[in-house]
């Protein structure tokens, strides 16, 4: 074999491969980059949550005379918001393991549910709201329904934005098909759905069954 032959023969390469620092061997794979980056995203929104958390603990028991926590909101509404957000939860999981199969028709399914569950968790949510103001319980009665407002009025938002997304995405398999961009979107998009149900298991526990 010639110089030339050994030094392009694939064990050659490999030797050279192994040899070179792994900060140093080029960008990383489309798919550990979109991942890496939408892991970022996630604990930067966690972090706003956060600080959301820490203001409504702080302001929750400031009412200004109005009413508080145990007087305006409805058990039984919130248990039934709770429940459809779970539930798309597991609706999602599904849907997940059918992207995973290229299976079109579990797709649609799945995450077509998941879609109702949110929207219908989306239309308690905004039901309750829309009671509050009238009875005169708004944002700007008392610190209290301020910090509640903002809380979970954000969660609010980022469930709509994830219900166009999850239009978007099944669009794109109508249109694209199951290819691996298609695919770590959906991965991207369940990750973003499930820590939405981490963050409203906080918000029923410490703003609902913690209302004093």
């Amino acid at each position: 074999m010639s110089v030339v032959e050994g030094a392009l023969s694939p064990e050659h390469a490999l030797g050279d491969a192994a040899s070179v620092p792994l900060s140093l061997r080029g960008p990383a794979p489309t798919r550990v980059v979109a991942g890496f980056g939408f892991w970022l995203f996630l604990l930067s929104d966690i972090l706003i949550f956060a600080a959301l958390f820490a203001a409504y603990a702080v302001l929750s028991g400031e009412t200004a005379g109005g009413p508080t926590g145990a007087q305006l909101f409805e058990t039984r509404h919130v248990f039934i918001e709770t429940a459809c957000l779970l539930a798309s939860s597991v609706t999602c999981g599904f849907g997940s393991l059918a992207v995973q199969r290229t299976d079109r028709s579990s797709t649609y399914f799945w995450m077509a549910v998941t879609f109702v569950l949110g929207a219908t968790f989306l239309r308690l949510e905004a039901s309750e709201f829309t009671s509050m103001v009238a009875s005169g319980a708004g944002p700007s009665h008392s610190a209290f329904l301020s910090a509640f407002f903002a809380l979970v009025g954000t969660h609010g938002l980022h469930v709509t934005v994830g219900l166009a997304w999850l239009v978007v995405m099944l669009l794109q398999v109508a249109t694209l098909g199951f290819q691996p961009m298609v695919t770590r979107r959906f991965f991207c998009f369940a990750l973003f759905w499930h820590a939405l149900d981490i963050v409203w298991v906080g918000v029923f526990t410490i703003v609902y069954l913690g209302a004093h």
